[in-house]
Order: structure tokens, then sequence, then C-alpha cells
């Protein structure tokens, strides 16, 4: 079942046809869409913000964006600590033969058969 989404501005309208009910996720779109509704000739223009306060059509100018205080999730910053950069390895490659040089190992001398 799908889950219901959360809409914080919602605008209705009466019009002689019925009522209209928008939701909107912005105080732009919302008070956009208001005087979109009043141009169209819709009486009793509301806007719901959510905090529960409903402003009247004369009252939208209080619906003015103030300044984008919450930032996108990717910008904003956490208060831990940086880590540190890893060390740089040098990659080895299985395939490729070893370029260490043969290692001086001690001679014994022939070996005794019996």
């Amino acid at each position: 079942m799908a889950r219901p989404i959360r809409v914080p501005y919602l605008v209705t309208g009466t019009n002689e046809y019925g009522c209209a009910s928008h939701g909107r996720g912005s105080p732009t779109l919302a008070l956009r869409l208001a005087r979109k509704l009043l141009r169209d000739g819709y009486m009793d223009v509301r806007v719901c913000t959510p905090r529960g306060r409903v402003l009247q059509s004369d009252e939208l100018d209080e619906l003015k964006p103030q300044e984008e205080t919450c930032m996108a999730k990717g910008e904003q910053r956490g208060n831990r600590e940086a880590k540190k950069p890893k060390k740089e390895k040098a990659k080895v490659i299985a395939a490729a033969p070893s370029r260490k040089e043969a290692a001086w190992q001690p001679d014994f001398g022939p070996a005794k058969k019996k």
C-alpha cells in the first residue's frame, strides 16, 4: 500500500461549481496557486500553513517566501570530524612476474650420496 504524501500547504477555494482543495509543498507554489484561483473567479480562497494558520485572500502577502534556511540533504554538514585519508598502496598485478631480484642463497656444496 502506498504511503500518503504529507503536503504542508493546503490551498482551498470555492466557485459556483463547488470547492477545490490543492496541496503544495512550498509557500511560493501555494501563493502562486492562490493568486491563480483568485484570477479565475474563485471566492473564499484560503491557504493553511504547516503551523495551522489559515490565511484569507487579503492576507496572502504574509505568505511571501522568506530566505531559504533549509539545505538540500547533500549540502548539509555534520558535526563529525573528517576521516584521515587512506594511505595509497602500490597495485600488485598477479599475472606480472615479480620485479624483485633473486636473493642470495648460501651454497652448501655438493650433496653427499650414500
